[in-house]
């Protein structure tokens, strides 16, 4: 693999410029620039610009609606385990498996790559359009496991609404997908593919099956804890009244990072799968 040292040192530069945007708008802390800057050169630099500008589209899209109604999910911040403000870990989380698909394809650039990356970010764009929307849902969400009403913000609760945003976050990065690669095609004079619009079920497919398994992670494995002061389920060890919880379910080890990084690796399982059957039956 010979090394593209000027795309490198151009997602450097883009990341950086992302990363201090997203600092001065308070969605990344000090540490998420950092993670910023590590994930895009890792994507940009062996991946290419398509893969660096979904990457983009990811981090914008949802940035965006982390600040939308925010005064109406205020109340709700207590029972995640961090806000809307990324640090390095949720940066690592969300694109980390993404700047790795990216190192395999410089090594050997497959089209099946190319989908499992867009499976990852359609997971994670699918993940926080559920979280941010689904928590506006006028009813309480359902625990994915057992069916029964759970308060709204519950680890594992999904609701009609979390469920339709996480169908159009998946959709979203697809229809990105497909643009950048018609306009490659265009800007290389190239024909454009029709074999293309097959990224639009990969990343919905693996948008809503990574989402789900996020979901079920939730409400079976990922590390719960409980506030005895303020009577309220958490994801915090410490709560924000500044008592500390005590764990009453889950695996320790498993907090939200975790599951967000399992989670983008099961999208793009699933996104490989269904770009293989698709492809296949192609021909």
């Amino acid at each position: 693999m010979a090394l593209n040292i000027p795309r490198i040192i151009g997602g450097m530069f883009l990341s950086g410029l992302i990363g201090w945007a997203g600092y001065r708008k308070e969605s990344l802390s000090a540490s998420g620039v950092l993670g910023a800057i590590i994930v895009g050169t890792l994507t940009f630099g062996p991946g290419g610009w398509a893969w660096g500008l979904l990457l983009i589209a990811f981090f914008v899209s949802s940035s965006f609606l982390s600040r939308y109604r925010q005064a109406d999910k205020e109340d709700l911040a207590e029972k995640f385990a961090k806000g809307h403000c990324r640090d390095l870990g949720q940066a690592l989380a969300n694109g980390g498996w993404g700047a790795v698909l990216a190192i395999f394809y410089a090594f050997s650039p497959s089209p099946l790559l190319w989908a499992a990356f867009v499976g990852t970010m359609a997971t994670v764009n699918a993940d926080t359009w559920a979280t941010e929307l689904g928590v506006l849902n006028p009813v309480p969400p359902r625990l994915i496991t057992t069916g029964r009403r759970v308060p709204v913000g519950s680890s594992g609760g999904v609701s009609t609404l979390g469920t339709l945003a996480a169908l159009a976050g998946g959709l979203f990065i697809g229809a990105v997908a497909l643009a950048l690669g018609w306009v490659a095609a265009l800007w290389q004079h190239l024909t454009l593919g029709w074999v293309d619009l097959w990224l639009i079920p990969v990343a919905v497919v693996g948008g809503l099956a990574g989402s789900f398994f996020d979901s079920l992670l939730g409400a079976t494995a990922q590390a719960i804890y409980y506030c005895d002061a303020c009577q309220k389920e958490t994801e915090r060890t410490l709560h924000r009244c500044g008592t500390q919880t005590r764990q009453i379910r889950g695996w320790r080890w498993l907090d939200n990072d975790l599951v967000n990084l399992l989670s983008s690796v099961v999208g793009s399982l699933a996104a490989v799968l269904i770009a293989w059957v698709g492809w296949k039956w192609l021909g």
